[in-house]
């Protein structure tokens, strides 16, 4: 510490500060007109200040007993360089950022954005978009809702940067879909060409996307940027669909992961997902051969317990197996076929058909013959209702029933299957699909 008078300060320079030692006598710069020199005064508290400086650089200090003696001759820069010194430990309310809030500046200026309205002292940004889930179709437009305002409401416009990305799902990685800055926008990927920024309002910032693909299903988040403060919204996007198990002609359990992704591609269908098969199972349905997923698990669902599908022991529900090897290992699938756009139909026709002729016979009547998916979203979104067995694309012959009666197999609503019967045979009709041209 220093020994200063009340009359004047001394010029100190960084290097020149010392801790004291207990029982040491405090050194003191001095100086006069020929030279500096160094003197000794004992001190037991802070160093002495002139007492309004004290005042104003920390009320809380108490100064030393008063002692004569020369002093030094301040500088300008000395005097702010002591100022600062007795100012640091006191200093507080300085604006800082929370990640919430602009700013609790005392004089209301947002220092990380650059704007200077006072109005800005505790503003805070919110993101507002819906919390249940959209749905929509293949081929449909959907806008995924999402508004910002300020708490309290401003005054004057601000300009803002909006950015929507979807979320990492099952292993796949974030996909960026739009970017946008005033009358600016740029899309990405996929989407580009098919989104756009709906904003039907001052404060509005939905994201409108047209000709939906299966892929599009999943978590959207809407990001609002206001300088350095950023707020964001989850919206969730799924296309209605119907969850079907698919096995292989050769029988029960020989997919690998990537056979069975381009087994349900053929039938017009993505491999579910677990929340899609979650749902499936709450809706009803029972199937005791286990199945890929999207996220490369096996699982089944079972809403009736019974010894052959992991015992009467456990309760209804999603059975897992857990991940297995994309390649190695070897089960049946779950796939998900979306909602019609076209229409699928029974063809009406004099006799019996092979596989062949069911093909040219639906060609022939300007249409071409129904994948498996097609026929199951037929039955669940259009209520195709038929107790009459037809070939299908992958060569099973199968059946749609609504409302189940006698001899037109089990009780329950579903999609009977005769398995995939010789291509020869002349025992089924066939189902066609005439897609819907926009």
């Amino acid at each position: 510490m220093v020994y200063i008078s009340e009359t004047k300060v001394a010029t100190l320079a960084a290097s020149r500060w010392r801790r004291r030692i207990p029982g040491r006598p405090i050194p003191v710069l001095t100086q006069d007109l020929q030279k500096a020199h160094v003197i000794s005064a004992p001190c037991h508290g802070p160093a002495q200040v002139p007492r309004p400086l004290l005042a104003v650089a920390c009320p809380r200090l108490q100064p030393c007993p008063r002692h004569p003696g020369p002093v030094a001759v301040p500088g300008v820069m000395g005097l702010l360089l002591l100022v600062l010194l007795f100012l640091l430990p006191c200093i507080s309310g300085l604006p800082f950022y929370n990640g919430f809030y602009y700013s609790n500046n005392p004089n209301g200026w947002n220092l990380g954005n650059g704007h200077s309205e006072g109005v800005f002292n505790g503003v805070k940004l919110v993101v507002e978009t819906p919390e249940e889930t959209l749905f929509s179709h293949q081929g449909a437009q959907v806008t995924l809702p999402c508004r910002y305002h300020y708490e309290p409401t401003l005054l004057a416009p601000r300009t803002v940067r909006i950015k929507w990305w979807k979320l990492s799902e099952n292993g796949t990685p974030e996909q960026d879909v739009l970017v946008a800055i005033g009358q600016r926008h740029r899309s990405f990927g996929d989407y580009r060409g098919r989104v756009r920024l709906w904003q039907n309002g001052e404060h509005e910032v939905s994201l409108q996307i047209r000709d939906l693909r299966l892929e599009d299903s999943g978590r959207y988040r809407c990001e609002v940027i206001d300088g350095l403060e950023d707020q964001s919204g989850l919206v969730e996007l799924e296309l209605r669909g119907v969850v079907f198990p698919y096995q292989h002609p050769q029988g029960r359990y020989q997919l690998n992961f990537h056979e069975a992704q381009r087994a349900c591609e053929e039938q017009d269908a993505v491999v579910a997902s677990f929340e899609q098969l979650f749902r499936a199972w709450e809706e009803g349905l029972d199937w005791c051969n286990a199945g890929w997923l999207q996220d490369a698990s096996v699982q089944y669902p079972i809403t009736l317990a019974r010894q052959p599908c992991g015992g009467l022991g456990l309760a209804p529900g999603v059975r897992s197996y857990g991940p297995r090897h994309h390649r190695l290992h070897r089960y049946d699938v779950f796939c998900f076929a979306p909602a019609l756009r076209g229409q699928v139909y029974y063809l009406e026709h004099p006799e019996k058909l092979t596989l062949a002729e069911a093909k040219e016979a639906c060609q022939e009547d300007g249409a071409q013959i129904a994948k498996v998916g097609q026929l199951f979203a037929a039955w669940k979104f259009r209520g195709l209702d038929r107790c009459d067995a037809g070939w299908l694309a992958d060569g099973s012959a199968r059946y749609p029933v609504v409302h189940p009666r006698p001899n037109c197999g089990p009780l329950e609503p579903g999609v009977r299957s005769f398995g995939f019967p010789d291509p020869q045979s002349r025992e089924y009709g066939v189902y066609c699909y005439r897609p819907r041209h926009s």
